[in-house]
Protein backbone atom coordinates (compact mmCIF):
# COMPACT_ATOMS: atom_id res chain seq x y z
CA UNK A 1 0.00 0.00 0.00
CA UNK A 2 1.00 3.42 -0.69
CA UNK A 3 1.84 6.25 1.41
CA UNK A 4 -1.69 7.64 0.65
CA UNK A 5 -3.37 4.57 2.01
CA UNK A 6 -4.68 4.99 5.38
CA UNK A 7 -2.92 1.91 6.22
CA UNK A 8 0.85 2.18 4.95
CA UNK A 9 4.36 -0.01 6.04
CA UNK A 10 7.04 2.28 6.03
CA UNK A 11 10.98 3.13 6.91
CA UNK A 12 12.63 6.29 6.95
CA UNK A 13 15.96 7.67 6.03
CA UNK A 14 17.68 10.78 7.06
CA UNK A 15 19.60 12.57 3.98
CA UNK A 16 23.57 12.57 4.39
CA UNK A 17 24.51 15.25 1.92
CA UNK A 18 23.96 18.87 0.56
CA UNK A 19 21.53 20.65 -2.12
CA UNK A 20 23.30 22.25 -4.68
CA UNK A 21 23.94 25.83 -5.40
CA UNK A 22 20.97 26.40 -7.97
CA UNK A 23 17.43 26.22 -7.87
CA UNK A 24 15.93 23.07 -6.07
CA UNK A 25 13.20 22.55 -8.24
CA UNK A 26 14.76 22.60 -11.58
CA UNK A 27 17.79 20.60 -9.87
CA UNK A 28 15.36 18.26 -8.87
CA UNK A 29 13.75 18.22 -12.13
CA UNK A 30 16.61 17.08 -13.76
CA UNK A 31 17.66 14.07 -11.51
CA UNK A 32 14.36 12.66 -11.86
CA UNK A 33 13.85 12.94 -15.09
CA UNK A 34 17.50 11.61 -15.64
CA UNK A 35 16.55 8.39 -13.67
CA UNK A 36 13.33 7.85 -15.08
CA UNK A 37 11.15 4.87 -15.61
CA UNK A 38 11.52 3.33 -18.89
CA UNK A 39 9.23 1.05 -19.99
CA UNK A 40 9.92 -3.09 -21.49
CA UNK A 41 6.42 -4.01 -22.05
CA UNK A 42 7.89 -3.81 -25.67
CA UNK A 43 11.35 -5.77 -25.63
CA UNK A 44 12.09 -8.82 -24.13
CA UNK A 45 14.48 -6.89 -21.11
CA UNK A 46 13.53 -8.93 -17.78
CA UNK A 47 13.89 -5.87 -15.62
CA UNK A 48 13.26 -1.97 -15.31
CA UNK A 49 13.31 0.86 -12.64
CA UNK A 50 13.24 4.11 -12.01
CA UNK A 51 11.02 7.18 -10.69
CA UNK A 52 7.48 7.84 -11.84
CA UNK A 53 4.51 10.24 -10.33
CA UNK A 54 3.75 9.79 -7.04
CA UNK A 55 -0.10 9.19 -7.86
CA UNK A 56 0.39 8.16 -11.13
CA UNK A 57 2.73 5.65 -12.23
CA UNK A 58 2.30 5.41 -15.83
CA UNK A 59 3.59 8.92 -16.15
CA UNK A 60 7.38 9.36 -16.06
CA UNK A 61 7.61 12.99 -17.30
CA UNK A 62 8.73 15.62 -14.42
CA UNK A 63 8.25 18.59 -16.55
CA UNK A 64 5.54 20.35 -14.42
CA UNK A 65 5.68 21.26 -10.85
CA UNK A 66 2.49 19.12 -9.66
CA UNK A 67 4.66 15.95 -11.28
CA UNK A 68 6.91 15.78 -7.45
CA UNK A 69 6.93 19.12 -6.08
CA UNK A 70 4.64 19.81 -3.09
CA UNK A 71 5.76 22.72 -0.40
CA UNK A 72 8.68 21.35 0.87
CA UNK A 73 8.22 17.98 0.15
CA UNK A 74 9.81 16.04 -3.10
CA UNK A 75 7.27 13.05 -3.49
CA UNK A 76 8.13 10.82 -6.32
CA UNK A 77 7.51 6.72 -6.90
CA UNK A 78 10.33 3.72 -7.10
CA UNK A 79 8.58 1.56 -9.97
CA UNK A 80 10.14 -1.75 -10.81
CA UNK A 81 8.61 -4.32 -13.68
CA UNK A 82 10.12 -7.69 -14.25
CA UNK A 83 9.17 -10.59 -16.03
CA UNK A 84 9.10 -13.52 -14.69
CA UNK A 85 9.13 -17.13 -15.90
CA UNK A 86 7.47 -19.89 -14.01
CA UNK A 87 10.11 -22.69 -12.81
CA UNK A 88 7.04 -25.60 -13.71
CA UNK A 89 6.66 -23.71 -17.42
CA UNK A 90 11.07 -23.24 -17.77
CA UNK A 91 11.20 -26.64 -17.14
CA UNK A 92 8.96 -28.61 -19.10
CA UNK A 93 10.05 -26.24 -22.05
CA UNK A 94 13.38 -26.62 -20.89
CA UNK A 95 13.37 -30.82 -21.44
CA UNK A 96 10.95 -30.45 -24.74
CA UNK A 97 14.25 -28.39 -26.21
CA UNK A 98 16.54 -31.10 -24.90
CA UNK A 99 14.17 -34.28 -26.46
CA UNK A 100 14.13 -32.37 -29.43
CA UNK A 101 18.26 -31.64 -29.53
CA UNK A 102 18.71 -35.29 -29.04
CA UNK A 103 16.29 -36.26 -31.53
CA UNK A 104 18.41 -34.25 -34.08
CA UNK A 105 21.91 -36.10 -32.88
CA UNK A 106 21.24 -39.92 -32.38
CA UNK A 107 25.00 -40.49 -31.73
CA UNK A 108 24.05 -38.63 -27.94
CA UNK A 109 22.34 -40.46 -25.27
CA UNK A 110 22.60 -37.15 -23.40
CA UNK A 111 22.75 -33.19 -23.90
CA UNK A 112 26.51 -31.92 -22.74
CA UNK A 113 26.51 -29.97 -19.89
CA UNK A 114 27.10 -26.70 -21.80
CA UNK A 115 24.46 -27.35 -24.44
CA UNK A 116 21.94 -27.72 -21.94
CA UNK A 117 22.77 -24.44 -20.73
CA UNK A 118 22.86 -22.71 -23.84
CA UNK A 119 19.23 -24.53 -24.41
CA UNK A 120 18.01 -23.09 -20.81
CA UNK A 121 19.12 -19.82 -21.81
CA UNK A 122 17.44 -19.50 -25.13
CA UNK A 123 14.01 -21.26 -23.63
CA UNK A 124 14.09 -18.84 -21.10
CA UNK A 125 15.01 -15.33 -23.33
CA UNK A 126 12.05 -16.27 -25.69
CA UNK A 127 9.25 -17.81 -22.55
CA UNK A 128 10.68 -13.91 -21.45
CA UNK A 129 9.85 -11.95 -24.53
CA UNK A 130 6.26 -13.68 -24.70
CA UNK A 131 5.54 -12.79 -20.58
CA UNK A 132 4.17 -9.11 -19.81
CA UNK A 133 6.44 -7.64 -16.90
CA UNK A 134 4.64 -7.57 -13.94
CA UNK A 135 5.03 -3.64 -11.89
CA UNK A 136 5.73 -2.77 -8.48
CA UNK A 137 5.11 0.67 -6.80
CA UNK A 138 6.58 1.93 -3.74
CA UNK A 139 6.35 5.81 -2.63
CA UNK A 140 9.06 8.32 -1.20
CA UNK A 141 8.57 11.38 0.38
CA UNK A 142 11.23 13.71 1.06
CA UNK A 143 11.05 16.45 3.74
CA UNK A 144 13.48 18.88 2.32
CA UNK A 145 13.24 20.72 5.76
CA UNK A 146 14.38 18.05 7.76
CA UNK A 147 16.33 16.06 5.33
CA UNK A 148 14.14 12.70 6.21
CA UNK A 149 12.87 10.42 3.58
CA UNK A 150 9.60 8.31 3.82
CA UNK A 151 9.39 5.03 1.84
CA UNK A 152 6.96 2.78 1.62
CA UNK A 153 8.62 -0.85 1.67
CA UNK A 154 10.03 -2.92 4.06
CA UNK A 155 11.74 -5.41 2.00
CA UNK A 156 15.56 -5.26 2.31
CA UNK A 157 16.21 -6.01 -1.27
CA UNK A 158 13.53 -3.00 -2.62
CA UNK A 159 15.44 -0.88 0.13
CA UNK A 160 18.54 -1.97 -1.08
CA UNK A 161 17.43 -1.06 -4.76
CA UNK A 162 15.72 2.19 -3.62
CA UNK A 163 18.88 3.51 -1.75
CA UNK A 164 21.46 2.98 -4.77
CA UNK A 165 18.69 4.24 -6.97
CA UNK A 166 18.40 7.76 -4.81
CA UNK A 167 22.44 8.18 -4.08
CA UNK A 168 22.57 7.92 -8.20
CA UNK A 169 20.02 10.08 -8.70
CA UNK A 170 21.03 12.99 -6.14
CA UNK A 171 24.33 12.29 -5.63
CA UNK A 172 23.09 12.03 -1.59
CA UNK A 173 23.44 9.42 0.94
CA UNK A 174 21.17 7.63 2.82
CA UNK A 175 21.02 6.92 5.92
CA UNK A 176 18.25 3.96 8.16
CA UNK A 177 17.01 6.50 10.97
CA UNK A 178 17.10 2.94 13.20
CA UNK A 179 16.99 2.71 17.19
CA UNK A 180 20.14 4.27 17.80
CA UNK A 181 20.12 6.97 15.11
CA UNK A 182 16.26 7.89 16.31
CA UNK A 183 17.34 8.13 19.88
CA UNK A 184 19.94 10.51 18.96
CA UNK A 185 17.08 12.36 17.34
CA UNK A 186 14.85 12.83 19.63
CA UNK A 187 17.38 12.99 23.10
CA UNK A 188 17.70 16.11 24.69
CA UNK A 189 21.69 17.39 24.03
CA UNK A 190 22.45 17.03 27.81
CA UNK A 191 21.80 13.32 27.58
CA UNK A 192 23.42 12.40 24.06
CA UNK A 193 27.03 11.74 26.47
CA UNK A 194 25.23 8.61 28.49
CA UNK A 195 23.94 7.16 25.51
CA UNK A 196 27.59 7.35 23.34
CA UNK A 197 28.03 5.54 26.94
CA UNK A 198 25.58 2.54 26.11
CA UNK A 199 26.65 2.09 22.25
CA UNK A 200 27.41 -1.33 22.34
CA UNK A 201 28.75 -1.08 18.17
CA UNK A 202 31.96 -1.62 17.32
CA UNK A 203 31.49 1.10 14.29
CA UNK A 204 29.62 3.54 13.09
CA UNK A 205 28.05 1.24 10.06
CA UNK A 206 24.42 0.88 10.17
CA UNK A 207 24.75 -2.43 10.34
CA UNK A 208 26.83 -2.94 13.35
CA UNK A 209 24.65 0.43 15.23
CA UNK A 210 21.60 -1.52 14.71
CA UNK A 211 23.25 -5.22 15.45
CA UNK A 212 25.26 -3.99 18.68
CA UNK A 213 22.45 -2.22 19.93
CA UNK A 214 19.79 -4.14 20.12
CA UNK A 215 18.75 -3.62 23.59
CA UNK A 216 17.19 -0.31 22.71
CA UNK A 217 14.39 -1.63 20.93
CA UNK A 218 14.33 -4.73 23.32
CA UNK A 219 14.18 -2.89 26.63
CA UNK A 220 11.57 0.06 24.89
CA UNK A 221 9.02 -3.00 24.12
CA UNK A 222 9.57 -4.62 27.62
CA UNK A 223 9.07 -1.16 29.26
CA UNK A 224 6.01 -0.61 27.43
CA UNK A 225 4.41 -4.07 27.91
CA UNK A 226 4.86 -3.44 31.91
CA UNK A 227 3.87 0.05 31.29
CA UNK A 228 0.61 -1.00 29.89
CA UNK A 229 -0.22 -3.32 32.76
CA UNK A 230 1.47 -2.18 35.83
CA UNK A 231 2.04 1.76 35.26
CA UNK A 232 0.44 4.89 33.88
CA UNK A 233 -0.73 4.76 29.78
CA UNK A 234 -0.38 8.61 29.55
CA UNK A 235 2.48 10.18 28.15
CA UNK A 236 2.72 14.03 27.24
CA UNK A 237 3.98 15.53 23.89
CA UNK A 238 7.88 16.72 24.05
CA UNK A 239 9.16 16.20 20.40
CA UNK A 240 8.55 19.63 17.74
CA UNK A 241 5.76 18.99 15.35
CA UNK A 242 1.71 19.77 15.07
CA UNK A 243 0.41 19.03 18.42
CA UNK A 244 1.69 21.83 21.34
CA UNK A 245 4.53 21.21 23.38
CA UNK A 246 3.06 19.34 26.52
CA UNK A 247 -0.18 17.84 25.02
CA UNK A 248 -1.45 14.17 26.27
CA UNK A 249 -1.76 11.34 24.46
CA UNK A 250 -2.41 7.54 25.47
CA UNK A 251 0.25 5.27 24.88
CA UNK A 252 -0.29 1.18 25.08
CA UNK A 253 0.89 -2.59 23.42
CA UNK A 254 -2.09 -4.69 22.74
CA UNK A 255 -3.06 -7.29 19.96
CA UNK A 256 -0.25 -8.72 18.61
CA UNK A 257 3.32 -9.77 19.91
CA UNK A 258 6.53 -11.96 18.70
CA UNK A 259 9.17 -13.01 21.16
CA UNK A 260 12.10 -14.62 19.93
CA UNK A 261 14.57 -16.53 22.05
CA UNK A 262 16.89 -19.45 22.12
CA UNK A 263 16.23 -23.04 22.89
CA UNK A 264 17.48 -26.90 22.74
CA UNK A 265 16.67 -26.44 18.61
CA UNK A 266 18.35 -22.58 18.43
CA UNK A 267 15.74 -19.79 18.17
CA UNK A 268 12.40 -20.19 18.64
CA UNK A 269 9.96 -17.58 17.49
CA UNK A 270 6.60 -17.25 19.38
CA UNK A 271 3.61 -15.15 18.25
CA UNK A 272 0.64 -13.98 20.56
CA UNK A 273 -2.28 -12.57 18.40
CA UNK A 274 -5.68 -11.41 19.55
CA UNK A 275 -6.87 -9.07 22.01
CA UNK A 276 -4.50 -9.25 25.35
CA UNK A 277 -7.05 -9.33 28.73
CA UNK A 278 -3.57 -9.90 31.24
CA UNK A 279 -1.09 -10.76 28.92
CA UNK A 280 -0.97 -14.05 29.95
CA UNK A 281 0.47 -15.69 27.00
CA UNK A 282 3.27 -12.95 26.29
CA UNK A 283 4.48 -13.03 30.27
CA UNK A 284 4.92 -16.76 30.00
CA UNK A 285 7.45 -16.09 27.15
CA UNK A 286 9.06 -13.34 28.69
CA UNK A 287 8.98 -15.61 31.85
CA UNK A 288 10.84 -17.89 29.94
CA UNK A 289 13.49 -16.07 28.43
CA UNK A 290 12.03 -14.93 25.56
CA UNK A 291 12.06 -10.99 24.21
CA UNK A 292 9.54 -9.13 22.55
CA UNK A 293 10.88 -8.40 19.18
CA UNK A 294 8.03 -6.86 17.93
CA UNK A 295 4.80 -5.59 18.92
CA UNK A 296 1.16 -3.84 18.09
CA UNK A 297 1.37 -0.62 19.87
CA UNK A 298 -1.77 2.23 19.83
CA UNK A 299 -0.94 6.22 20.16
CA UNK A 300 -4.39 7.79 20.97
CA UNK A 301 -4.87 11.82 21.53
CA UNK A 302 -8.38 12.96 22.03
CA UNK A 303 -10.39 11.19 19.45
CA UNK A 304 -7.78 10.28 17.00
CA UNK A 305 -5.61 6.46 17.08
CA UNK A 306 -2.99 5.76 15.72
CA UNK A 307 -2.13 1.71 15.36
CA UNK A 308 1.14 0.27 14.25
CA UNK A 309 3.28 -2.98 13.99
CA UNK A 310 6.66 -1.84 15.81
CA UNK A 311 9.53 -3.70 14.53
CA UNK A 312 12.07 -3.20 17.65
CA UNK A 313 15.67 -4.14 15.96
CA UNK A 314 14.99 -1.66 13.04
CA UNK A 315 12.16 0.41 13.94
CA UNK A 316 10.60 -0.10 10.83
CA UNK A 317 6.59 0.81 11.13
CA UNK A 318 4.34 -1.78 9.54
CA UNK A 319 0.33 -1.13 9.09
CA UNK A 320 0.74 2.16 10.29
CA UNK A 321 -2.68 3.08 10.71
CA UNK A 322 -3.71 6.70 11.06
CA UNK A 323 -6.56 8.21 11.56
CA UNK A 324 -8.54 8.33 8.10
CA UNK A 325 -8.38 11.48 5.61
CA UNK A 326 -11.56 13.11 4.76
CA UNK A 327 -11.68 16.05 2.45
CA UNK A 328 -14.95 18.21 1.59
CA UNK A 329 -15.39 18.54 -2.25
CA UNK A 330 -17.41 21.12 -4.06
CA UNK A 331 -17.85 21.72 -7.70
CA UNK A 332 -15.04 23.75 -8.02
CA UNK A 333 -12.59 21.03 -6.70
CA UNK A 334 -10.64 19.35 -9.57
CA UNK A 335 -8.62 16.18 -9.87
CA UNK A 336 -5.05 17.16 -9.32
CA UNK A 337 -5.89 19.91 -6.49
CA UNK A 338 -8.05 17.33 -4.54
CA UNK A 339 -4.91 14.41 -4.67
CA UNK A 340 -2.54 16.86 -3.49
CA UNK A 341 -4.69 17.82 -0.60
CA UNK A 342 -5.05 14.52 0.42
CA UNK A 343 -1.57 14.63 0.25
CA UNK A 344 -0.92 16.95 2.66
CA UNK A 345 -3.57 15.84 4.97
CA UNK A 346 -2.04 12.76 4.66
CA UNK A 347 1.46 13.80 5.69
CA UNK A 348 -0.34 15.72 8.42
CA UNK A 349 -1.57 12.17 10.21
CA UNK A 350 1.30 10.24 9.35
CA UNK A 351 3.36 12.94 10.84
CA UNK A 352 1.34 13.57 13.66
CA UNK A 353 2.20 10.08 14.82
CA UNK A 354 5.22 9.76 14.67
CA UNK A 355 5.44 12.64 16.62
CA UNK A 356 3.63 11.02 19.60
CA UNK A 357 5.69 7.79 19.16
CA UNK A 358 8.89 9.76 18.79
CA UNK A 359 8.23 11.80 22.41
CA UNK A 360 7.25 8.16 23.62
CA UNK A 361 10.27 7.06 22.97
CA UNK A 362 12.23 9.88 24.29
CA UNK A 363 10.51 9.32 27.78
CA UNK A 364 11.41 6.12 27.70
CA UNK A 365 15.55 6.83 26.50
CA UNK A 366 15.08 9.66 29.70
CA UNK A 367 14.09 6.93 31.82
CA UNK A 368 16.83 4.43 30.65
CA UNK A 369 19.88 6.19 30.32
CA UNK A 370 19.28 7.61 34.22
CA UNK A 371 19.92 6.04 37.10
CA UNK A 372 16.03 5.33 37.87
CA UNK A 373 16.49 2.77 35.63
CA UNK A 374 18.40 -0.05 37.98
CA UNK A 375 15.14 0.27 40.06
CA UNK A 376 12.73 -0.03 37.35
CA UNK A 377 14.60 -2.72 35.87
CA UNK A 378 14.52 -4.74 39.64
CA UNK A 379 10.35 -4.17 39.42
CA UNK A 380 10.41 -5.68 36.27
CA UNK A 381 12.15 -8.17 37.35
CA UNK A 382 9.61 -9.15 40.25
CA UNK A 383 6.50 -8.50 37.90
CA UNK A 384 7.56 -11.38 35.80
CA UNK A 385 8.27 -13.73 38.54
Amino acid sequence: MGILSNTVSFCQYQVSGEFPDKDLYEWAADRLAQNAFRAIDQTAEELSFGWVHFDDFSNNSFTTPHAFWRDHYLAFTLRRDQRRVPAVLLKAYQEKAENDYLASNPGLKWVPKDKRHDLRNAVRSALLSKTLPLPAMYDAVWDTRTGVVTFSSLTPKIQELFEHLFERTFQMGLVAIHPFARAERVLDKSLRPALQKANCAPTDAVADLIKGNRWLGLDFLLWLIYQTTNGSSEYTVSQSGLAPQGAPFVAYLNDRFVLLGGGDKGAQKITVAGRQDNFKEALTALQNGKEITEATLYLEKEEHVWRMTLKGETFHFASFKCPAVKLERDELTDESSEREAVFYERMHVLEGGLQLFDSLYNDFLNKRLSQEWEQRTMAIREWLI
